[in-house]
This record gives C-alpha cells, structure tokens and sequence, in this order.
C-alpha cells in the first residue's frame, strides 16, 4: 500500500463505507486520513458508537458528514440527535443521491426538503402524524419505510412529493385507514400493513408491473393492464372485496388469508384469465363473522376459463371446493389442461377421501404435460383409521405415478 499513487489509494479506500473500518483506517497512517476526502458512501450502523455519550457520537458523525466532500450515500442507523439531521443535509444536498434513515419515533422530517437531488429514500421507525412540508422530489426513483406509523393525510402528502417513484414499499405499517395511489412512473409496489382492521386501497398506476398487498379488507385497481404479478393476502380479520377489470398480462397470482368473501376470491380469478401460476392458500370462506368453507368449484370450468395455468399451488380448503363437483363424474374424455405442468397440493382432511382422490387422477389424466405433482399432507385433523386410509390411498396413487408424484 504504501508504493500505491494516492489516486490509486484513495480509490481502494473509498470502497470502505463503514464508519467504524474507516476511523480504524485514519489510524494506520497520515496518508490514510485523507480517504474519507473521496467517499461516496457512509455507513453508521446500530452500535457505531457503543458506549460513547450522544453529543460525542453526534460530533464524530459530523466529522465523517463534513469531510466526504462528494458523498452520494448516508446511512444513519446508529441514535443521532435530529436537529443535526438538517445541518448534514444542507451540507450535502448537492451531492447526495441515496439516504436511509433509522428514526425512533417521532420526528422533524421536513428537513429532508433539503436534498432535492435524492433518487432513493428509505426511512425506518418513522412517525408521520402532519403532512410533511416538502417541496416536489423530481428524482426521486425508489422510496420505502419499514414500521412506519401514518395519519392517512400525512401518507397522502409524502407520496405526492414523489411524483416520479418508480418503486414503492411501506412494509409493517400501521395507522392507515384508506390509500389512494395515483403515481404515473410506478413500477414495483409493496405495501403491508400490520393489524385486523379495515383498510380500502385504490391503485390507479398505468404503468404498474408488480403489486404485493398485505393487509387491505379491499383492492380496487384500475388503469393495470400492465401488470405482471399480483399477492393479495389478508392474515388477519376478512378480505371483503377485490375489485380489477381484465389483466390480459397477468402471470402470477397469489391469493393467501384466513377468511375471504367468495365474491372476492371470484372476482380475482375472473381477472387473471391469462395467468400462468396460480397459488391459492384461503383458509375460510364466507360474508359474515362466521367461517364457512368454499361453495363447489367446477374443474372442468376452472381450468377451462385458465388455458395458460402451469403452476399450480393450492392449499386444503379450494382443493376440498374442487372436489366438490359432480362433473367429475361424467368429465368428457375431450377435456385436457393444455399448460399445466406443476401442481402443489396440501390436503389437511380426509373427509371425502374418494372425491378428492379422484380430483387428483383427473389432474394426472387430463394433464398431458404434468411433470410434477406434491401432495402435501399437513397438519391432518381427524387422526384415526380414516386418515390412516386416506394415506395409503395416496401412498398407492403415487406408486402408480411414481414418475411424477410425490409425497410430503
């Protein structure tokens, strides 16, 4: 290192961001101080100042901040005082292009105005209770808050200070009633809120390519012809409505809750006609508090009105509703599943043992490019002599199709 040009290492050195490895680097030698000159990047995690009392720390950050003359990257994990928050930024507002944020509880967020040339922004523990007075984030590309707590007309205004967001992830949020998104650019979007209460989503974004909700009573998308992949789930209280036109570039659906309403789980299905894997985990049924299990589910019609499905996960309670049906008694010996491919069952019942064997032989018959089926049993309820039957009859079915069918 030492027959190495200064250009040559202080470019080797500015590849180190972490503030602890560089306060140990501007030990080495006189040389070496001059690195943190050339950082793009700072990193202060968690325990950066372990020990030491906070107008220490606040003073070493200061340091760090001042002497990266073109610092591009801040990532503050570590306690800081806020008021010195807006000093950094001013400081380097030119420059800085990516910055996260480990904020616990509330906070002076209007600071972050400052850095009108941010591309990225990610805030953790934030506590959003006004509307932020920012000025319009024209770069900014890729936004996202984890254990965020919001009043819905604070939400509103952060996110229409992002006009041009590309990405967007709220994850283990809380606070939100309802939320409308209306952002032109957005690609990517992930949104999960934490609690049984109900929320409303409205997504209107015509370039939209990826959407994972987790949380909302009701989806109502609109303007997403573009969309590709789509995980509604609700893990607590009632999914009640979904509400979509046609997804003609819809490949991936995934739908997973305890209870659905039928009219929701139909109405998502009726959009994704072209879909190509499909998983279905919903527990329960029904429109009211009480649990009911899923209406019948015709086979034949299902995977008729679903011609390009190849993957197929389906939990216990929508199989047990495809089992149903009597049209499997007399399935025209026409009918195929043209795409199918892969099918993941999970059986948790040996109720109705003979149907459900039977939905499985009709999968294998009438799927002629089948390369794999898993049956899963889980968690079976009823442990007697009817489950122990149920088994071997799976057990014998899969030694006919050992090929292509095992069990878990």
């Amino acid at each position: 290192m030492n027959s190495a040009p200064d250009a040559i290492l202080h470019y080797v050195l500015s590849r180190i961001s972490n503030a602890r490895d560089l306060a140990r680097c501007s030990c080495v030698a006189k040389r070496w101080r001059d690195c943190v000159l050339y950082l793009p990047a700072l990193y202060f995690p968690r325990n950066a100042f372990d020990g030491l009392p906070q107008p220490q720390a606040d003073l070493a950050i200061t340091h760090f901040v001042t002497r990266a003359a073109l610092l591009e990257e801040l990532v503050l994990y570590c306690p800081f005082s806020a008021p010195l928050l807006a000093t950094w930024l001013a400081l380097k507002a030119p420059s800085l292009r990516r910055l996260e944020l480990r904020v616990d509880g509330p906070a002076q967020l209007d600071c972050l105005g400052w850095s009108r040339g941010l591309e990225s922004l990610k805030l953790w523990g934030v506590c959003m209770g006004a509307p932020p007075r920012w000025e319009p984030f024209i770069a900014l590309r890729t936004v996202e808050i984890v254990g965020g707590a919001f009043r819905d007309s604070a939400l509103v205004a952060a996110l229409a200070a992002c006009p041009n967001l590309a990405q967007l992830a709220l994850l283990g949020c809380d606070g939100v009633g309802s939320l409308c998104l209306e952002l032109e650019l957005l690609e990517s979007c992930r949104l999960d809120f934490i609690g049984p209460r109900g929320r409303t989503l409205s997504v209107g974004c015509p370039n939209l390519r990826s959407l994972e909700v987790q949380g909302f009573s009701s989806v109502i998308l609109k303007q997403a012809g573009l969309l590709q992949s789509l995980s509604i789930a609700k893990t607590s209280g009632k999914m009640e409505t979904v509400e979509a036109e046609k997804l003609p570039a819809l490949e991936f659906l995934s739908l997973r809750g305890v209870q659905w309403s039928w009219a929701a789980v139909s109405s998502a299905l009726d959009c994704a006609a072209e879909v190509r894997r499909l998983v279905m985990k919903i527990e329960f049924c029904g429109d009211f508090d009480r649990f009911l299990p899923f209406p019948p589910v015709d086979l034949v019609q299902f995977f008729n009105a679903h011609p390009r499905l190849q993957i197929f996960e389906i939990h216990g309670a929508m199989f047990a509703a495809l089992c149903q049906k009597d049209s499997l008694q007399s399935v025209d010996f026409r009918f195929w599943i043209p795409s199918l491919e892969e099918v993941v069952v999970t059986v948790r019942s040996p109720l109705n043992a003979e149907q459900k064997l039977s939905t499985l032989e009709s999968l294998v018959k009438h799927s002629p490019r089948l390369r794999r089926m898993v049956i899963r049993v889980s968690q079976m309820k009823n442990c007697n002599e009817m489950a122990d039957d149920f088994f071997e009859d799976i057990c014998r079915f899969r030694s006919m199709n050992s090929n292509k069918i095992q069990v878990e």
